[in-house]
């Protein structure tokens, strides 16, 4: 193997190497691992994951243009902790794009696939019956992961990858708006919606999907609250 071989070569292993640091880094933001705010030093990265630093910054710079991550000059990088507004403008997207998914999953979803989503359905039941931090946060994945079942159903690679960062970004409005410790995702609205789609109405689906969507935004508390000096914080 030639020198420019073997450099196209370590250039490959590398960007698999921080796609997979970033791939296991936004589980653990989409599972509420890890909370916003929380700070992300290349060095611990790298450590972490038996990477060099150069890695480690690659994976949380992809990580910073999904708007996961957020990099401050002389202070790192940190876990994303998205406004009032960045929270409503990720629901609006959602409400945007989510009904088009779904009827794109429509035209193309086989009976593997219905069954493959009721499967998910069912666990997602199951572990919402479960105590614990564990079942806690595998009913958090369970729950986008319909999400981006149907857009991977889709066929639209495109929108799979623009669903994932949704699907993130909506964890961390959740994780710091939310007001309930119920499911992020109503679990039988995810059943009525795949009901509807397996018996053609898509017009009742895509509302469905819009109700469901409305449903997650309105636990979130997004009032804009005034800051308080030192003084005013501490009087009682």
């Amino acid at each position: 193997m030639n020198s420019a071989a073997k450099a196209i070569q370590a250039e490959e292993v590398a960007e698999t190497g921080a796609h997979q640091i970033r791939d296991a880094i936004r589980e653990a933001i989409v599972e509420r691992r890890l909370s916003p705010g929380t700070k992300l030093s290349e060095g611990d990265v790298g450590k972490l994951f038996n990477v060099s630093r150069t890695l480690a910054r690659a994976a949380l710079q992809a990580l910073s243009y999904e708007g996961l991550v957020s990099v401050e000059k002389n202070r790192g990088a940190f876990v994303a902790y998205p406004s009032p507004d960045e929270a409503r403008q990720i629901f609006s997207a959602r409400r945007l794009v989510e009904p088009g998914i779904l009827r794109e999953a429509a035209a193309r979803i086989t009976p593997d696939d219905i069954r493959n989503l009721r499967e998910l359905l069912q666990e997602e039941g199951r572990l919402m019956n479960e105590r614990g931090q564990t079942a806690r946060r595998a009913e958090i994945k369970a729950s986008g992961d319909f999400h981006l079942m149907l857009a991977e159903i889709s066929g639209n690679a495109i929108m799979q990858r623009f669903m994932e960062e949704l699907v993130a970004r909506s964890s961390l409005v959740i994780a710091l708006y939310g007001q309930s410790t119920a499911s992020s995702c109503g679990h039988s609205e995810h059943g009525d919606i795949i009901s509807a789609i397996e018996g053609n109405e898509l017009d009742r689906a895509c509302r469905l999907m819009l109700h469901h969507i409305a449903h997650i935004e309105s636990d979130l508390d997004l009032r804009e609250r005034k800051s308080l000096g030192l003084k005013e914080a501490f009087e009682l």
